[in-house]
C-alpha cells in the first residue's frame, strides 16, 4: 500500500518539492525540487491505506484525526502540489470507478426535501456565530467576494460583490425585494440602505443567522420595512419586483432544480427581475465531494452551468446575463484562511483541535480546488419579459459607479452623526481609495448628506 500511495503521488506532483515519511519511516522525495518544501507524514499503515483507496474522503479525515501529518509547509502547500497538475487522466482505476458510482448517485445524496434541508443548514450555519466572526468581515458576508482591483482587502471585496450583485438587480424606489438564503441579513440591508428598495423580505432555514438578522434589521431601523423569516423557499408566495439569491442555490440539489426555478418564477413579477449567484462546475455535471459532504456542507451540490440554464428555461424563464467569477473565490478563501489562522486559539476555545484541523483542511481544499480544478462562481440574471433590463450591458457599469457614490454618501452622512446603531458601515477612506482606483472624482456626489437618486436606465 505504501508503494501504491507514493506510486500515485508521484505521478501528480510534478512541480515543486514533496517529502512523504511513510508509516514506516522511510521517506521518498517527490517533484522537481523546485520551491520550498513539503515535508508530511503518515502516522500509520492504516491511513496510508485509507488515503489511498479513497483519497477524496479519507485524506481530510486522516488530517483532522492526526493521522496525516503536515511537518513542513501548510495542509494548502500539500494540496497545491497534488492538485495543479493534476488531470482526470491520472486517476487511478479505483478512484474512476468510485467516480462513476458517486456520479450515479448524486441525486439521491442531494435529495433536499424540506426537513432534509432544514437539518443539512443546521449542520453548517447553526454553528456558533463568534466562530464566524473570527474570520469574515464585518458584514459577515458568507459568499464570494468580488476583488475589482489588485490589493483589495476582503471588506473591499465585499462591499464591491453586494454592489455588483445590486447593479445587475436593478433595484428601484419601489421595488419589493426577495432574497433567497438570506444569512446574516447583510446584502438585505444593503438593498434597502444603499441600492434604495421599498421592501426586503428575506428567508433563511438557520435560526443562528435568523437571529442575528433580525436583530440588525431592528438596530437600523428598518424592521418594518426589512423581514427576515425561517421560511423554505418551496413556501414562498405573493410577488415581488426583484428576486435575488447570493450562496443558496448549492444547497437546492438537482432533484429540487425545477421547483426551485418554478417557485421563482411564480413569485417574480412580469417585468421583474432575477439574479442567481451560485459556486458551480465549469465542465459539466459532477459529484459532491465526500468530505465536504460529510462533515461541512451535508445535501450540497455544485450545478453546471449546463444544467442551471435549462431549468431555468422550463421554468419559463429567460437568461439575460452571464458572468462568471474566476478566482474571486480563491482570493476570498485565502483570506478567510488567512484570519482563520491567526486567531486559530480562539476558534479552540470555542470548539476543539479536531474542529480547527477540520476548519482548517475545509478552508484549504476550498481555495485549491477555486485556483487548480473548474469551479467557479456563475452570475445569472433572468427574468419573465425580454424587455424586463436594459438592451446593452451599460447599465451595469453605471449603476455599480452610482451604488459606489451612494455608499459614499451614506458614509459621509455617518460620520457626521456618529451614529452607533449596530449596522456594518461603509467607511469613507475604503470608498474614496475605490474611487481613486476607478477614476472617479473622491468629492464627486459628496455635498449633501442625503443619498443621490440611483439613475433610472432608458429601456
Amino acid at each position: 500500500m505504501e508503494k501504491i500511495l507514493t506510486t500515485v503521488l508521484a505521478r501528480l506532483v510534478k512541480r515543486g518539492s514533496l517529502v512523504v515519511v511513510s508509516a514506516s519511516g522511510k521517506e521518498y522525495t517527490l517533484g522537481d525540487g523546485t520551491g520550498e518544501e513539503v515535508r508530511v507524514r503518515f502516522m500509520d499503515r492504516g491511513a496510508e491505506r485509507a488515503v489511498a483507496l479513497n483519497p477524496e474522503l479519507r485524506l481530510g479525515e486522516m488530517f483532522m484525526d492526526g493521522r496525516f501529518v503536515v511537518e513542513r509547509g501548510t495542509i494548502y502547500d500539500f494540496l497545491e502540489l497534488v492538485m495543479r497538475d493534476a488531470a482526470v487522466e491520472d486517476r487511478s482505476l479505483a478512484t474512476r470507478m468510485l467516480g462513476k458510482l458517486r456520479m450515479a448517485t448524486r441525486r439521491a445524496v442531494s435529495a433536499n426535501s424540506r426537513w432534509r434541508s432544514r437539518r443539512n443548514v443546521a449542520h453548517h450555519y447553526d454553528l456558533d456565530h463568534r466562530l464566524y466572526d473570527l474570520f469574515l468581515d464585518p458584514d459577515k458576508q458568507y459568499s464570494c467576494a468580488y476583488y475589482e482591483r489588485p490589493g483589495c482587502t476582503l471588506e473591499e471585496a465585499q462591499a464591491s460583490k453586494k454592489r455588483l450583485v445590486a447593479a445587475k438587480l436593478l433595484v428601484e424606489p419601489e421595488s419589493r425585494v426577495l432574497d433567497i438564503g438570506c444569512g446574516w441579513g447583510g446584502l438585505g440591508l444593503y438593498m434597502k440602505r444603499v441600492a434604495g428598495a421599498r421592501q426586503v423580505y428575506g428567508v433563511t432555514l438557520s435560526t443562528e443567522q435568523l437571529e442575528v438578522a433580525r436583530a440588525r434589521a431592528e438596530a437600523a431601523g428598518v424592521a418594518d420595512s426589512v423581514r427576515f423569516v425561517l421560511q423554505d423557499y418551496r413556501e414562498l408566495e405573493g410577488s415581488f419586483d426583484r428576486i435575488v439569491s447570493v450562496g443558496m442555490f448549492e444547497h437546492v440539489g438537482p432533484k429540487y432544480y425545477p421547483a426551485y426555478f418554478n417557485k421563482c418564477r411564480q413569485v417574480l413579477k412580469p417585468d421583474g427581475v432575477m439574479v442567481l449567484h451560485t459556486i458551480g462546475h465549469m465542465d459539466g455535471p459532477w459529484y459532491p465531494n465526500p468530505w465536504l459532504d460529510k462533515y461541512i456542507f451535508p445535501g450540497g451540490q455544485l450545478p453546471a452551468l449546463s444544467e442551471i440554464v435549462p431549468a431555468i428555461e422550463r421554468a419559463g424563464l429567460m437568461v439575460t446575463d452571464v458572468e462568471c467569477l474566476r478566482m474571486h473565490y480563491a482570493e476570498t478563501l485565502l483570506d478567510w484562511r488567512k484570519r482563520f489562522m491567526a486567531r486559530r486559539d480562539e476558534a479552540k476555545a470555542l470548539y476543539d483541535e479536531r474542529f480547527c484541523l477540520m476548519w482548517e483542511y475545509y478552508l484549504a481544499a476550498c481555495e485549491a480546488a477555486f485556483r487548480f480544478q473548474n469551479v467557479a462562481v456563475f452570475q445569472v440574471q433572468c427574468v419573465r419579459r425580454a424587455d424586463a433590463v436594459p438592451l446593452t450591458r451599460d447599465y451595469i457599469a453605471e449603476r455599480y459607479e452610482d451604488l459606489r457614490m451612494r455608499e459614499a454618501e451614506l458614509a459621509r452622512a455617518e460620520a457626521v452623526r456618529g451614529g452607533n446603531d449596530g449596522v456594518e458601515r461603509i467607511r469613507p477612506e475604503v470608498v474614496r481609495a475605490e474611487q481613486r482606483e476607478s477614476g472617479v472624482a473622491a468629492d464627486k456626489g459628496l455635498g449633501g448628506a442625503e443619498p443621490t437618486p440611483i439613475r433610472k436606465q432608458q429601456q
